[in-house]
């Protein structure tokens, strides 16, 4: 099945109104939103601690990770994270422990767009993704997720709205996050290497 059916498929069920949604369709939909709300909320409150977790090593930088790509929309400082630590810890290993951690974290953009289309209706970039996500989810993942852009968020909604199957959303997610991050890390290594000869 390519992305094209499997986009059609999965959408059959994301144009179904709550009325017509079966109970437990439309419970899954409620727990998708508190999950979201309740991980924004937390993130929110944690705020400016987030720089306090660098010092856990490769558990502070996952841990950080996750957190600077829960939120939705709103920007987080974790690849500022991972540029800084690729420069003290192996950058090779900072890129890896960083790349799933924000694939998990891109979860909450997907939760939100299966809980609920309402949240970016009628919004033209978002119907631009979505139409992406249509022709082919593997490749606008991928992409997205690999470079620094303020529109993977409407891309992960995208695929939750049109019932993406999650485990490739993951998967797609993950490869593209994690060539990010190993780039940002190797990038962070190489300058403090950089500015080492001036000093």
């Amino acid at each position: 099945m390519d992305d094209d059916s499997q986009c059609k498929h999965f959408q059959e069920g994301a144009v179904n109104t709550p009325r017509s949604a079966s109970r437990r369709e439309l419970l899954t939909r409620l727990l998708a939103i508190a999950v979201v709300l309740v991980i924004t909320v937390a993130i929110w409150r944690v705020g400016d601690k987030l720089e306090q977790f660098r010092l856990w090593g490769y558990p502070g930088v996952f841990l950080v990770s996750f957190l600077g790509n829960a939120t939705i929309i709103l920007p987080a400082p974790s690849l500022a994270l991972v540029f800084a630590m690729g420069g003290i810890l192996n950058p090779l290993l900072v890129g890896l422990v960083a790349g799933p951690a924000e694939a998990l974290g891109e979860l909450t953009g997907y939760l939100a767009g299966y809980g609920s289309r309402a949240i970016v209706e009628k919004r033209q970039m978002y119907e631009r993704l979505e139409g992406w996500m249509q022709r082919n989810g593997a490749l606008t993942i991928l992409v997205l997720s690999a470079i620094p852009n303020p529109f993977f968020d409407l891309a992960g909604i995208a695929a939750g709205v049109l019932h993406y199957p999650i485990s490739r959303f993951l998967l797609f997610c993950w490869l593209g996050k994690s060539i990010k991050t190993i780039a940002f890390a190797f990038a962070g290594a190489y300058s403090l290497t950089f500015f080492e000869r001036f000093l």
